[in-house]
């Protein structure tokens, strides 16, 4: 890692179910990344705000309530209001190949579906940071 990056791990609407959220938490910060977990219950604007008063370098969204078509494209746009149309969006939990296609076209780098390694996870946010920092 070319530095020590910083993510915001959220969860976006009212989806109450963070064991995955805390679950990869633990694996960043284990990996070497600097991670603030925003907890439950966060608005799209919430989370944009926390993006910027952090300066991140990347958020991770984890939704389970179906809503991901909806909540994680807010998330960008409040990202882009905030001029942080740089910050590298993934995501994960249950959502269907389709709608992975979906929200890669709207700005979401990568989403990770249950079974997904938690070192592969790291290694590829690693990767793309660094990558980014060249």
């Amino acid at each position: 890692m070319k530095r020590q990056y910083r993510v915001v791990v959220a969860k976006p609407g009212l989806d109450g179910h963070d064991r995955g959220a805390k679950t990869i938490t633990r694996a960043l910060r284990d990996h070497g990344f600097e991670v603030i977990y925003t907890g439950l219950h966060q608005t799209p604007e919430q989370i944009a705000e926390t993006v910027l008063q952090e300066d991140a370098d990347a958020i991770g969204l984890s939704l389970l309530s179906g809503a991901h078509l909806t909540l994680f494209p807010r998330v960008v746009e409040e990202l882009d209001e905030r001029g942080l149309d740089d910050a590298l969006v993934f995501g994960g939990g249950v959502i269907p190949d389709a709608d992975v296609r979906v929200l890669k076209e709207q700005g979401i780098a990568e989403i990770f579906q249950p079974g997904a390694s938690l070192k592969a996870i790291s290694r590829w946010l690693e990767s793309e940071l660094d990558e980014r920092t060249d």
